[in-house]
């Protein structure tokens, strides 16, 4: 399947990790490069703020869903070529996936972590069939793919969850898939 659109799921900071915008940024400035469509969370701050700026910045094309209750507390991001305005978080998920080929998981939060499960459980449930690229920025999913890890070889998982995520430790990577 070709790429033409990519869901990426991060933090609405920035971190602590000067590394972690950097790499945001290499990553929107490669999508608008390569003619990519960025769907993501709609907001103007932490590394969603940074990656739809470098897309558009690159004259790409950006979707954003962000549902009501964050576009009421303006945190929408003014300047995409598209927003969405979605009644709830579990609606936002839904329509991001509907809009993506692929996903690409980069440093964020519990909201983050969410999207990053949910989208591996309907891989697994066969609701969709999209492969999921991790950037591994400065190690911060070491940890977490070494319990999924942990999880296959207990025998809890269903399929290897490598034959759906691919690991990236620089946005130079996913190029290769593209």
């Amino acid at each position: 399947m070709r790429i033409r659109s990519l869901a990426v799921f991060c933090g609405s900071k920035g971190g602590q990790d000067p590394l972690f915008i950097t790499h945001t940024a290499e990553l929107g400035a490669i999508m608008a490069a390569k003619g990519l469509t960025l769907v993501y969370g709609g907001g103007n701050v932490g590394l969603m703020g940074t990656v739809a700026n470098a897309v558009l910045a690159g004259s790409g094309r950006v979707i954003g869903v962000i549902p009501q209750l964050l576009a009421d507390r303006e945190r929408s991001h003014k300047g995409l070529t598209q927003l969405e305005i979605v009644p709830d978080m579990h609606t936002r998920k839904k329509r991001m996936y509907e809009l993506s080929d692929a996903a690409v998981i980069l440093p964020g939060g519990y909201g983050t972590l969410d999207e990053f499960f949910e989208m591996i459980t309907w891989n697994n449930l066969a609701i969709h069939d999209k492969i999921l690229f991790v950037l591994n920025t400065s190690n911060y999913y070491t940890h977490l793919l070494m319990h999924i890890r942990k999880m296959y070889d207990e025998g809890f998982l269903y399929q290897d969850p490598w034959e759906k995520i691919r690991m990236l430790s620089s946005p130079q990577e996913l190029e290769q898939y593209l």
